[in-house]
């Protein structure tokens, strides 16, 4: 199959290696890598062409330069709220990004090489097979922009780490870095930063070189599990959106840009 599919999805970059790994680099560097409204886009959609790709058996999917993605743009964010159309366009990208992800029969390992937030954290996550560098610190951080915890952070989390830890982070917003999200059980595995890739690339040459029809009928009955928190995944994009047309989000764009504590409407 050519790569002409590459030119379709801006911000990220790609580069086929042996036994069919596909890495996939998210590529804004200059802005931490976050996630502009191309960007999203791009990563809603990707994973259909890389699940249509007969070359491809494994993606690493990983952030150029020392972050993996740091949250929303804040100028692509600040054009969603008090904005019905923009809004519906972001709730169904990032319904896309779950969904698809989940759907996607390739295997797919996340190498979290730095912070992560937003978009970025749900496409960190939401595979498969996830390993951060120990340093690395990641947090929902939707209560810190003032919008309820939706992405992918409802369906996944409770699995993952269990009800009790997802309610503390999701409502606290707290950061977590990698070695605490090992232990919790919130990513498959932590190693120092200086291995990351390298454990990466072995994990997916491992998968890659195996059987992969087992591989990807064991996702496809793992993921099963996932599909049954839909319900609850759905009402909490739903939930996040219409956040989006009330007064707390402004007030959390606004301070998060102005780099100042919060004073949410709601809490006044």
């Amino acid at each position: 199959m050519s790569d002409d599919w590459f030119d379709k999805h801006p911000g990220l970059l790609f580069e086929r290696l042996d036994h069919g790994i596909l890495l996939m680099t998210i590529n804004r560097p200059e802005h931490m890598n976050a996630t502009d409204a191309p960007l999203h886009r791009a990563l809603s959609r990707v994973w259909d062409d890389i699940d249509d790709d007969p070359e491809v058996r494994v993606v690493v999917v990983t952030g150029a330069g020392e972050s993996f993605s740091a949250g929303g743009d804040l100028d692509w964010i600040e054009s969603m709220i008090q904005n019905y159309d923009g809004m519906k366009v972001a709730f169904k990208e990032a319904g896309d990004i779950v969904y698809r992800m989940t759907s996607c029969s390739k295997i797919i390992v996340s190498a979290i090489n730095g912070v992560a937030v937003g978009a970025g954290l749900a496409v960190a996550l939401m595979a498969d097979i996830s390993i951060i560098a120990e340093d690395a610190r990641f947090t929902d951080g939707h209560l810190r922009l003032g919008v309820a915890a939706g992405d992918h952070a409802n369906i996944i989390w409770p699995l993952l780490c269990g009800l009790a830890k997802a309610k503390y982070y999701l409502i606290t917003s707290d950061f977590i870095d990698g070695k605490t999200a090992d232990n919790i059980g919130l990513v498959s595995k932590s190693v120092p930063a200086d291995e990351l890739m390298d454990e990466a690339m072995k994990v997916a040459t491992k998968i890659a070189t195996g059987p992969q029809d087992a591989t990807r009928w064991t996702k496809r009955a793992l993921n099963l599990w996932v599909q049954q928190a839909a319900p609850a995944f759905d009402a909490s994009l739903g939930f996040e959106m219409l956040n989006f047309l009330g007064h707390d989000a402004a007030e959390g764009a606004a301070a998060i840009k102005e780099k100042r504590k919060p004073e949410f409407p709601s809490a006044q």
